[in-house]
């Protein structure tokens, strides 16, 4: 079970499909508009309410532009993401009664937990964000400001709460949907908790008690190819970069799609725009405006991908083994974006907020042009070699395996 945006259900495809492949009978639980994502996987679905998209376009959505801190972001975040829980609850409970194991995407984790403590079931966290309290980053929704140790660790343990918070109402109307009382542990945490994104990219903190691992990359199960459009596109001249910001909103699409089509072309590249859920477009010879487009078909024959930094999305672009110019947006991009950079397979980050044609357009040189183009190139391609040889499905099928013994 999962809720949110693409970025937070796309990973659970592709793992369904290896527990699938294993033997297991698999439901995903989530979004009705993400139905589509799980054809010919092998992955049953389940629909729950809310669409994040309109949520996300809502006025209550649009005033997380207004939230000029994380924390700002975080509480407005906080408000919006109660309201689905509440609306979700019922099918969740319904959808959590076929199963013997409940998986909970982190979003979920405070409900999901306590669905499974009432129908006796077990449950394992898998988490595309590592959300609980180190002392050696803050929490990856509040930025990338260090704040010491002891900062550090209290950041995280109030976007724990604050995930709890979201959860609090749904959780006590749980006798309502014919759940019995908590037990003593309250149900909210899970004593296993698998990540789905790679210690190449973000070391297990040293100081996380046992049971929260790292598992690597769950791929989003892909079936198809990419459309002839895009196919004739790509044949019609050097590699493109591809511009995204994915399921991210901004408050002015106009601006940003002009800045973005006048950075590529100062930068002297071609480019393929996608609409996404922040509405950008583009038009000419030289542009190509798409909707949704896989990534693992797309990235690999790109020049480099400017995105917004979202988990799954920085995930796509390391695997292909380009350069990137990471574009945060809110939550925590900002974090993934610092892990491109560090990793020396990004030249630099353009937060939205500071985008101008001429910021992005001298990101796009030093990532596509300059002389150390071949440095970031090299610096990819080396990690996505390595990412290539990780099987992030073995340890959730070792951590089945544990429970069913």
């Amino acid at each position: 079970m999962t809720a949110g945006s693409r970025g937070d259900v796309a990973p659970y495809t592709g793992l369904g499909a290896g527990l699938v492949r294993a033997g297991h009978e698999v439901t995903l639980a989530t979004h009705a508009v993400f139905e589509p994502l799980v054809d010919g996987s092998g992955v049953r679905f389940r629909p729950l309410p809310v669409d994040p998209r309109a949520e996300l376009h809502s006025e209550r959505g649009r005033r997380l532009h207004d939230a000029r801190t994380g924390a700002g972001k975080l509480v407005r975040l906080v408000s919006l993401a109660r309201r689905a829980a509440d609306e979700m609850t019922a099918a969740l409970v319904e959808a959590a009664r076929e199963g013997d194991v409940l998986l909970v995407g982190g979003a979920l984790g405070p409900l999901g937990y306590a669905i499974a403590e009432r129908l006796s079931v077990p449950a394992v966290g898998l988490h595309l964000q590592p959300l609980h309290p180190t002392a050696e980053f803050p929490a990856p929704v509040l930025g990338t400001r260090s704040l010491g140790a002891v900062g550090n660790r209290l950041s995280g343990r109030a976007v724990m709460t604050s995930v709890e918070l979201v959860s609090a109402g749904s959780v006590r109307s749980l006798r309502r949907h014919g759940l019995g009382p908590a037990g003593r542990s309250g149900g909210r945490r899970a004593r296993t908790v698998l990540h789905g994104y790679s210690e190449l990219v973000v070391p297990r903190p040293r100081d996380w008690p046992a049971g929260l691992e790292t598992a690597g990359y769950w791929w989003p199960h892909v079936t198809g190819r990419l459309s002839p459009e895009v196919e004739d596109f790509l044949a019609a001249g050097p590699p493109p970069v591809f511009v995204g910001l994915g399921s991210a909103t901004v408050p002015d699409p106009g601006r940003v799609s002009r800045a973005v089509v006048t950075a590529l072309r100062a930068a002297g590249v071609r480019g393929i725009v996608q609409r996404g859920w922040a509405g950008l477009d583009a038009g000419g010879d030289d542009l190509l405006a798409v909707d949704e487009v896989p990534h693992s078909l797309l990235f690999p024959r790109t020049a480099a991908v400017v995105h917004h930094a979202g988990a799954g999305t920085t995930g796509a672009v390391l695997r292909a083994g380009v350069p990137a110019v990471p574009v945060p947006v809110q939550f925590d991009a900002a974090f993934w974006a610092s892990r491109l950079t560090a990793l020396g397979t990004a030249p630099e980050v353009v937060p939205l907020r500071r985008l101008t044609s001429g910021s992005l357009a001298a990101a796009l040189r030093r990532a596509t042009a300059d002389a150390s183009y071949r440095s970031y190139r090299a610096r990819a391609h080396a990690l996505a070699d390595r990412l290539a040889r990780e099987d992030g499905v073995a340890p959730v099928l070792a951590a089945l395996d544990r429970l069913a013994r």
